[in-house]
């Protein structure tokens, strides 16, 4: 008697917001309900998810609700931005119809992966009374420098042909028609009138202030007032709310539990690299502590319970379709005794002239599904760049690793990367953990300041969360140079960089803990990875001193309501050498096919990057079958502030 509902929730100005609600058997009585909300069009782009949902109910007797957020999906309103004040409203207003619905008990949970994890963080800190818990898989602390925005300070690049780009067209779908019902064409015209690129706002905002502050829960952690699970991946682009989230939840009393494994930003199910587990028992658990009170003794850093599951990674030769990743579980607590800090002197170098495609062989620090693949081999970027070396000692590092610099430059404006790498006998590299920083943000990204040529300054790169043993006979390298492309843009003009010395912090992890290992349940024996159809190439032009990472990639499926989906993306990001001019170009094409009617986005994106500034270009067109429903164009310059 399970059941399957759709519905429409009325906010408080009169929009209605679409959701899919599923119900365990009533005869069970009223339930906790577990809500997910997101801007991912729930009834096709991500009707994959409810696989989740059905377990979730039939596993666990949990009622689920599926939310297409303000503007989206099949929802009314306008979608303006990444979590808007207007998105924190209506979910509360969400969340409290859900706690007085006859089905539920009165105790409501959030989770989700990415946005949705976002938001249930979101909403944590706004503590509706009826959310009792929430879970976050792969979500940030830090909208600002943890996002696909910026990274230390400096433009994320890459990210510009994905994610950036794509909610244009995505949120210029229309509502499905099965679900909106009569006058579905005409909210699909108002809403391709009133869709703008969210792009725009991301760079007007360059520097970090109340705008990343909103939705971003760093620095006022006490703002949380339930229980948080966070779970995160060594290859995801998230990886840093992890520890430094967790102690301070400790700090301000707030239950907690991390767990991290070595994966993207994809599903633990089926994610490459592995090992993959069964997420859904850790999650139920969580669940039946907090929304039913069960004492199931799940780690929570309380007392005599560690607050860590953690992957510890070992040394594996890089693949950037790696499957496995080599390496062993542990349960910790946080902080954890057992580390301490480990200085590694760094002795000063000649002048560095900086490369501007440095760090395509780790093209992007989210790793996902292909081709936002691994990083590969990282001998041929090491040798474009400064480094230190030593040999392993045995050295186990948990936290985040810190590089203290003492740098001059001969510009304003100047970029750091660092890189810890494991490097084996043959001298295979692998990339362990990595930082940035945009040298004009050294002493914060509220009001970075330019760097006057010849000036030694102290500077420290944090570089990201990470679990790591070497393995003996391999040896230790650290790598700094002027740029993480295509990552991150590179410095506006050419530029060289001295090394004036420094040193290394590594947060080395010795003992074991005095907690048995986890019993996880495993996931698929092999990732869900496919590279057939799929490209993801470096183009290097000789004679006209250029580099390029092109992507292309797509998919077709069915959806509900007896429809398919087809999506295709293409991408390209390049740099000149000589001048350091860049370019960012994408291609987006989204489709939905019902028995009454097929339907279309697609959008283009232009982006040339400069000395002086970010020129973009987008193009909106929305096609019923053969008829153009509407065309939009943009064209719009933003001024590089210290970028």
């Amino acid at each position: 008697m399970a059941e399957r509902r759709d519905v429409r929730i009325a906010m408080p100005d009169g929009i209605g917001l679409a959701a899919t609600l599923y119900l365990p058997d009533p005869a069970v009585g009223p339930q906790p309900c577990i809500l997910e909300a997101l801007p991912y069009r729930k009834d096709d782009l991500t009707l994959s998810y409810e696989s989740d949902y059905l377990r979730l109910r039939d596993e666990h007797g949990y009622a689920v609700c599926r939310l297409d957020l303000r503007g989206t999906g099949s929802s009314g309103g306008t979608a303006t931005d990444e979590y808007p004040p207007q998105e924190q409203a209506d979910l509360a207003v969400v969340i409290d119809w859900l706690a007085g619905q006859e089905w539920c008990d009165g105790a409501v949970g959030m989770y989700g992966t990415s946005y949705s994890g976002f938001n249930s963080l979101q909403m944590a800190c706004e503590r509706p009374a009826a959310l009792r818990a929430v879970i976050a898989i792969y979500a940030s602390d830090d909208r600002y420098t943890d996002d696909v925005h910026y990274r230390g300070g400096a433009r994320k690049l890459l990210d510009l042909v994905d994610y950036c780009h794509y909610m244009t067209p995505m949120c210029a779908l229309p509502p499905v028609p099965a679900v909106w019902g009569d006058g579905w064409r005409e909210e699909w015209v108002r809403r391709t009138r009133s869709v703008e690129p969210w792009l725009f706002r991301w760079l007007e905002e360059q520097t970090d202030g109340d705008y990343w502050r909103h939705g971003s829960v760093r620095p006022s952690y006490d703002r949380i007032g339930c229980p948080v699970m966070i779970v995160a991946g060594w290859a995801d682009g998230y990886r840093n709310n992890s520890f430094r989230t967790i102690e301070a939840l400790r700090q301000h009393g707030v239950p907690h539990r991390l767990l991290a494994g070595p994966w993207p930003h994809a599903a633990t199910t089926s994610a490459a690299p592995g090992p993959r587990i069964d997420l859904m028992p850790e999650m139920a658990a969580w669940w039946d502590r907090w929304l039913r009170g069960t004492d199931n003794g799940v780690d929570d850093g309380g007392p005599g319970r560690p607050a860590v599951t953690a992957f510890v990674r070992t040394s594996t030769r890089p693949a950037p379709d790696l499957d496995l990743h080599e390496g062993f579980w542990v349960r910790e607590a946080w902080p954890s005794p057992r580390v301490s800090p480990q200085r590694v002197e760094l002795d000063e170098r000649p002048p560095y002239v900086v490369r501007p495609d440095v760090g395509v062989d780790a093209w992007i620090d989210c790793a996902g599904h292909l081709p936002w693949g691994q990083s590969g081999d990282q001998r041929h970027d090491d040798a474009e760049s400064l480094t230190w070396e030593w040999a392993a000692a045995g050295e186990r590092i948990l936290g985040q690793p810190r590089a203290m610099l003492r740098v001059s430059v001969d510009r304003p404006v100047a970029f750091c990367s660092v890189k810890l790498c494991d490097v084996f006998p043959d001298g295979t590299s692998a990339l362990v953990t990595r930082g940035s920083l945009n040298l004009a943000h050294r002493d914060g990204s509220e009001e970075p300041a330019a760097l006057e040529p010849g000036r030694v300054y102290d500077v420290e790169v944090v570089l990201d969360a990470c679990a790591y043993a070497f393995d003996p006979g391999q040896r230790v390298r650290l790598s700094v140079a002027g740029t993480d492309w295509p990552n991150t843009a590179a410095p506006p003009e050419p530029v060289t960089l001295t090394l004036h010395g420094g040193h290394l912090e590594l947060p080395v992890w010795t003992g074991d803990p005095p907690y048995d290992p986890p019993v996880l349940r495993p996931g698929d024996e092999r990732s869900g990875e496919d590279p057939a159809g799929t490209v993801w190439r470096t183009e290097r032009d000789l004679l006209n001193r250029t580099t390029e990472c092109v992507v292309d990639h797509g998919s077709g499926y069915e959806v509900a309501h007896g429809g398919t989906a087809r999506e295709r993306y293409r991408g390209r990001a390049g740099v000149d050498l000589r001048s350091f001019a860049q370019w960012a170009t994408a291609d987006v094409e989204l489709g939905l096919s019902w028995p009454e009617v097929t339907v279309a986005t697609r959008s283009t994106l232009d982006v040339r990057v400069d000395a002086d500034s970010y020129d973009v270009t987008v193009e909106l067109s929305a096609h019923e079958g053969d008829r153009e429903v509407a065309r939009r164009s943009w064209h719009r310059r933003f001024p590089r502030h210290l970028q």
